[in-house]
């Protein structure tokens, strides 16, 4: 998406064929399975599905425009060498690793934060997610701690599913923030009424971490991957992070 455009439900006329709309972001939303890289876009087109105007059609056209610049773009999934890792005998313990980012109240019509992550198991891309927050956020803080909890859940479930089909899970996940509000409050036992209304969160992030399940670990925003899934950004930023998230064109020239 272009970074200096802020789509709304108020600006431009409504589209004649509000079908072709609908159809179209439909299919985009499938190829999101496939293609992390959109997640975010999409989930904003997607927003406009029962009055779409003419700048939203013109962002789906952008979205597709981007795709056939590269069609063959996808996950690749191989050994990166983090099944055997140092400190553990167990053969079958595998890395796994998240990524959380916020995007504090940058939606233009209601000001709600978009939380977006990824986690890597064994080097390999498995789960993504860019989705708008259902409440509004009165700090950046605040954000990205609603993010955390919600990554933190899916690392809960990935542990429990590798557990379950027979990997042991001797290993906490780690979880890379830029926010060192978030992860300062996250560990901080102590609490004060301006985190009060987000102690539910506070509360299920801190437990995972003192009980050894997980490790929360500064990165810096230019390393943070969950980046894409909270924002639009230039080409080069998006071109490195695909390249971090293991997305390669299978038709580019080696």
């Amino acid at each position: 998406m272009d970074p200096l455009v802020k789509l709304d439900n108020e600006k431009c006329e409504l589209l004649h064929d509000p079908e072709k709309y609908r159809r179209l972001v439909g299919k985009l939303n499938y190829l999101t399975i496939t293609r992390p890289d959109i997640s975010f876009a999409v989930s904003v087109v997607s927003q406009f599905m029962s009055a779409p105007r003419t700048t939203h059609w013109q962002a789906v056209l952008h979205i597709v425009r981007y795709l056939k610049g590269a069609p063959g773009r996808g996950l690749i999934f191989r050994d990166r060498g983090h099944l055997h890792i140092a400190g553990y005998s167990d053969p079958d313990c595998l890395e796994v690793t998240g990524y959380s980012d916020a995007d504090w109240a940058g939606c233009p019509v209601d000001r709600r934060s978009t939380s977006g992550y990824c986690i890597f198991l064994g080097g390999n891309l498995v789960s993504w997610k860019s989705k708008k927050q259902s409440v509004v956020s009165r700090s950046s803080a605040e954000a990205e701690i609603r993010a955390m909890a919600n990554v933190t859940g899916e690392l809960q479930w990935i542990h429990m599913l590798l557990t379950e089909i027979g990997f042991s899970a001797t290993r906490l996940s780690t979880l890379h923030c830029d926010n060192k509000s978030a992860m300062h409050i996250a560990s901080n036992s102590v609490f004060h009424e301006r985190t009060k209304h987000i102690e539910v969160d506070c509360h299920y992030v801190r437990e995972k971490v003192n009980c050894g399940e997980l490790k929360l670990v500064h990165t810096r925003s230019e390393e943070q991957l969950a980046d894409i899934f909270t924002k639009p950004l230039r080409s080069g930023r998006v071109s490195y992070i695909c390249h971090q998230l293991g997305l390669y064109d299978m038709y580019a020239q080696t």
